[in-house]
Protein backbone atom coordinates (compact mmCIF):
# COMPACT_ATOMS: atom_id res chain seq x y z
CA UNK A 1 0.00 0.00 0.00
CA UNK A 2 1.29 3.80 -1.05
CA UNK A 3 0.81 7.03 -1.68
CA UNK A 4 0.54 7.64 -5.62
CA UNK A 5 -0.22 11.35 -5.53
CA UNK A 6 -0.42 14.46 -2.98
CA UNK A 7 -2.80 17.40 -4.21
CA UNK A 8 -3.80 20.41 -2.14
CA UNK A 9 -6.16 23.45 -3.31
CA UNK A 10 -6.74 27.03 -1.64
CA UNK A 11 -10.12 26.70 -2.31
CA UNK A 12 -13.13 24.31 -1.58
CA UNK A 13 -14.89 22.74 -4.29
CA UNK A 14 -11.89 22.82 -7.25
CA UNK A 15 -9.56 20.62 -8.60
CA UNK A 16 -6.56 20.13 -6.48
CA UNK A 17 -2.66 20.22 -8.13
CA UNK A 18 -0.12 17.57 -7.45
CA UNK A 19 2.52 18.72 -5.17
CA UNK A 20 5.79 16.73 -4.13
CA UNK A 21 5.13 16.48 -0.29
CA UNK A 22 3.04 17.93 2.07
CA UNK A 23 3.32 18.00 5.79
CA UNK A 24 0.42 16.57 7.84
CA UNK A 25 -0.57 18.69 11.01
CA UNK A 26 -1.80 17.12 14.28
CA UNK A 27 -5.56 18.33 14.11
CA UNK A 28 -5.86 20.31 11.34
CA UNK A 29 -4.68 18.84 8.30
CA UNK A 30 -2.08 19.14 4.98
CA UNK A 31 -0.56 22.67 5.36
CA UNK A 32 -1.92 25.15 3.02
CA UNK A 33 -4.87 22.43 2.20
CA UNK A 34 -8.84 24.62 1.89
CA UNK A 35 -10.06 21.68 3.34
CA UNK A 36 -7.46 21.72 6.54
CA UNK A 37 -9.19 23.06 9.90
CA UNK A 38 -10.96 21.54 13.27
CA UNK A 39 -13.29 19.19 11.93
CA UNK A 40 -13.25 15.82 11.06
CA UNK A 41 -13.05 15.94 7.26
CA UNK A 42 -9.11 17.12 7.49
CA UNK A 43 -7.72 15.01 5.04
CA UNK A 44 -8.74 13.30 1.87
CA UNK A 45 -8.36 9.88 0.27
CA UNK A 46 -9.00 8.27 -3.10
CA UNK A 47 -7.66 5.12 -4.44
CA UNK A 48 -5.74 5.13 -7.80
CA UNK A 49 -7.79 2.37 -9.13
CA UNK A 50 -10.79 4.17 -8.59
CA UNK A 51 -9.49 7.10 -10.75
CA UNK A 52 -8.30 4.64 -13.30
CA UNK A 53 -11.66 3.00 -13.69
CA UNK A 54 -13.16 6.59 -14.08
CA UNK A 55 -10.99 6.65 -17.32
CA UNK A 56 -11.89 3.54 -18.81
CA UNK A 57 -15.39 5.09 -18.81
CA UNK A 58 -14.08 7.96 -21.00
CA UNK A 59 -13.63 10.96 -17.94
CA UNK A 60 -10.53 13.02 -18.69
CA UNK A 61 -9.14 12.74 -15.30
CA UNK A 62 -6.16 12.55 -13.34
CA UNK A 63 -4.73 12.92 -9.06
CA UNK A 64 -6.83 15.96 -7.84
CA UNK A 65 -9.25 16.20 -9.85
CA UNK A 66 -11.80 14.54 -7.49
CA UNK A 67 -10.35 16.78 -4.82
CA UNK A 68 -8.59 13.95 -3.30
CA UNK A 69 -5.53 14.87 -1.20
CA UNK A 70 -4.29 11.64 -1.13
CA UNK A 71 -4.54 9.02 -4.50
CA UNK A 72 -3.15 5.61 -2.76
CA UNK A 73 -2.16 2.08 -4.62
CA UNK A 74 -3.53 -1.03 -2.90
CA UNK A 75 -5.68 0.02 -0.49
CA UNK A 76 -9.78 -0.88 -0.60
CA UNK A 77 -10.80 1.68 1.27
CA UNK A 78 -14.16 0.46 1.44
CA UNK A 79 -13.03 -2.67 3.49
CA UNK A 80 -11.69 -0.14 6.21
CA UNK A 81 -14.13 1.23 9.17
CA UNK A 82 -14.03 4.50 10.56
CA UNK A 83 -12.01 4.66 13.39
CA UNK A 84 -9.04 2.63 11.80
CA UNK A 85 -5.53 4.34 11.93
CA UNK A 86 -3.00 4.42 9.57
CA UNK A 87 0.92 5.88 9.25
CA UNK A 88 1.86 7.42 5.99
CA UNK A 89 5.17 7.46 5.27
CA UNK A 90 7.88 7.22 8.12
CA UNK A 91 5.75 9.30 11.04
CA UNK A 92 2.37 10.51 10.00
CA UNK A 93 -0.54 9.43 12.07
CA UNK A 94 -4.17 9.68 10.49
CA UNK A 95 -7.66 7.72 11.73
CA UNK A 96 -10.76 7.36 9.40
CA UNK A 97 -13.75 9.30 10.33
CA UNK A 98 -15.73 9.01 7.70
CA UNK A 99 -16.15 6.79 4.38
CA UNK A 100 -18.04 8.58 1.59
CA UNK A 101 -20.10 11.87 1.98
CA UNK A 102 -23.41 13.18 0.71
CA UNK A 103 -23.36 15.37 -1.93
CA UNK A 104 -26.37 17.87 -1.99
CA UNK A 105 -26.15 19.21 -5.68
CA UNK A 106 -23.83 18.36 -8.44
CA UNK A 107 -20.66 20.45 -7.27
CA UNK A 108 -18.33 22.13 -9.48
CA UNK A 109 -15.85 19.06 -9.81
CA UNK A 110 -18.85 16.82 -11.09
CA UNK A 111 -19.29 19.82 -14.05
CA UNK A 112 -15.38 19.90 -14.50
CA UNK A 113 -14.68 16.24 -14.58
CA UNK A 114 -18.64 14.89 -15.70
CA UNK A 115 -18.55 12.53 -12.58
CA UNK A 116 -17.62 12.92 -9.04
CA UNK A 117 -16.35 9.55 -7.22
CA UNK A 118 -15.93 10.96 -4.14
CA UNK A 119 -18.92 10.35 -2.59
CA UNK A 120 -19.03 6.53 -3.59
CA UNK A 121 -15.80 5.89 -2.85
CA UNK A 122 -13.72 8.45 -1.32
CA UNK A 123 -12.01 8.43 3.14
CA UNK A 124 -11.80 11.40 5.12
CA UNK A 125 -9.34 11.01 7.71
CA UNK A 126 -8.63 13.21 10.80
CA UNK A 127 -4.73 14.12 11.47
CA UNK A 128 -3.90 12.67 14.71
CA UNK A 129 0.74 12.89 14.40
CA UNK A 130 1.87 15.18 12.25
CA UNK A 131 4.98 14.15 9.81
CA UNK A 132 5.71 14.95 6.12
CA UNK A 133 4.45 12.53 3.69
CA UNK A 134 5.69 11.98 -0.18
CA UNK A 135 4.46 9.97 -3.42
CA UNK A 136 5.92 6.75 -3.04
CA UNK A 137 5.81 6.20 0.46
CA UNK A 138 4.05 3.55 2.15
CA UNK A 139 1.29 3.34 3.90
CA UNK A 140 0.30 0.59 6.75
CA UNK A 141 -2.54 0.22 9.13
CA UNK A 142 -1.14 -0.04 12.60
CA UNK A 143 -5.04 -0.16 14.03
CA UNK A 144 -8.36 -1.82 12.75
CA UNK A 145 -11.45 -1.02 14.70
CA UNK A 146 -14.31 -2.87 14.51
Amino acid sequence: MEIISIATSRKKGTRKAPVAEALLIAGHGIEGDAHAGPWHRQVSFLSSESIQKAQRRGLRVSFGDFAENIATKGIRWQDLPKGTRLRLGDCALVEITQLGKECHNRCAIYHLAGDCIMPREGVFAKVIQSGTIRSGDRIEVVERRP
